[in-house]
């Protein structure tokens, strides 16, 4: 049997160039809510708050552009998107608010309506300026929800990590399993990530349960269990002052909670290395 023998220089380069690439890879963590839109925004900002106190990078990607999605609540300009730097009207400096060290927040477009209808080459654009952002970031957190079609507003997100918030609610715990069973009907078998809000850790351990077994059970989808927020007035009172819980009161049991939860998605995202190439950022962004 014959070998071929390559050059050792090249494989010499070619293992130098692994090393200098073996960067973390990014983690896109997409999350739903099964809660009120106010519910869903105040647990996406606390949290942000708590992963860039983990001394991380964070990215906010609002891609709802709602009234009270997490864009609204950190102020972002809803003239200077992810879409007009896609479209070459913006640079990417202008669409990304800094909001405080290692938190920053950006808007995917200024109504939702907008990202519906584009043309293949803007798609294409919009695909690349959000993969930029993600090199950019130690993680990105989005504020998202699906359409009729049951589809991302950025066909990116499906490889996301998809995290659902659910409550103690009968009616919230029904509408999260919808959400499930919706995406699952159009991406095929894959998995999802469960965030109970507004309860104690058993209870949490306790829907979580009983969702996973019917997941399992009636749509063959594995789900798993990110953690939990209990239900704190430390958290409405931080808001009502226009601060996250953990500034306003760090030693509440909503700042360990969300710290906690940080913490256990920090390490998650660390732990996956990538051998993949610095995306060709090419030319006409505004970069």
């Amino acid at each position: 049997m014959l070998l071929r023998r390559c050059p050792l220089v090249n494989i010499d380069q070619a293992e130098g160039l692994r090393r200098m690439l073996a960067v973390p890879k990014p983690r896109v963590f997409t999350f739903l809510s099964a809660l009120k839109e106010d519910d869903k925004s105040a647990m996406l900002v606390n949290l942000g708050v708590s992963l860039a106190r983990q001394g991380q990078q964070i990215m906010m990607l609002d891609a709802r552009s709602s009234g009270n999605s997490v864009g609204a609540w950190l102020n972002a300009q809803k003239s200077k998107t992810l879409l007009d730097v896609a479209r070459q009207q913006r640079t990417m400096q202008d669409a990304i608010k800094i909001v405080a060290s290692g938190l920053s927040v950006t808007m995917l477009s200024r109504e939702a309506h907008m990202l519906s209808g584009l043309t293949p080459e803007i798609s294409r654009q919009l695909a690349r300026v959000f993969d930029i952002v993600t090199h950019r970031s130690d993680l990105v957190v989005v504020d998202s929800n699906i359409d009729a079609d049951d589809a991302f507003p950025l066909a990116a997100l499906d490889s996301s990590e998809v995290v659902i918030q659910v409550s103690s609610d009968p009616t919230a715990i029904k509408n999260a399993y919808g959400l499930i069973k919706r995406m699952s009907g159009r991406l095929g078998r894959r998995s999802f990530s469960i965030l109970v809000s507004g309860v104690s850790e058993k209870e949490a351990t306790l829907i979580y349960t009983n969702m996973a077994q019917a997941a399992n059970r009636y749509l063959a989808v594995p789900l798993n269990y990110i953690g939990y927020v209990p239900e704190d007035d430390h958290v409405r009172k931080a808001a009502s002052l226009g601060q996250s819980v953990i500034d306003a009161f760090p030693k509440a049991r909503a700042s360990v909670a969300f710290s906690r939860l940080a913490a256990q998605l920090v390490n998650s995202a660390c732990s996956v290395m990538s051998f993949e190439g610095v995306p060709e950022l090419g030319v006409g962004l505004g970069i």
